[in-house]
């Protein structure tokens, strides 16, 4: 369930960062927003650890903050996957998109998904 959570709050975080960077950052529509959340997750499961074990040393030298790029990485390879329907214009807006993501998943666990896990242990 938290799985499929995780996909439409990725589709709807793509589709706000289209709409505030429609220069940059191109969706055909909610529909393609779905799929490149749907395949983004199975890349993160596929292809992000095997990156992760890859980029190890930079990841430990930069404290962590390699793992942008490495998201951003997946990010590409989605766009690269997904054709026209779905665009990034260069791996800056990659970048800033992985960061935006991350940091709104990171407030949506910690805000709506984990106070209710509190409140069954009680």
């Amino acid at each position: 369930m938290r799985w499929l959570i995780g996909i439409l709050i990725n589709a709807f975080l793509f589709m706000a960062i289209a709409g505030y960077f429609s220069e940059s950052f191109y969706l055909e529509g909610f529909s393609s927003a779905l799929v490149a959340s749907f395949l983004l997750s199975i890349l993160n499961v596929l292809v992000r650890p095997i990156l992760i074990i890859f980029t190890l040393p930079a990841t430990i030298l930069t404290l962590g903050l390699f793992l942008f790029v490495v998201n951003a990485i997946t990010l590409e390879l989605t766009d690269y996957l997904m054709g026209e329907t779905f665009e990034i214009a260069g791996f800056g807006m990659a970048l800033f998109a992985a960061m935006i993501m991350a940091i709104v998943n990171l407030i949506i666990q910690k805000t709506l998904l984990e106070p209710s896990k509190a409140s069954k242990k009680k």
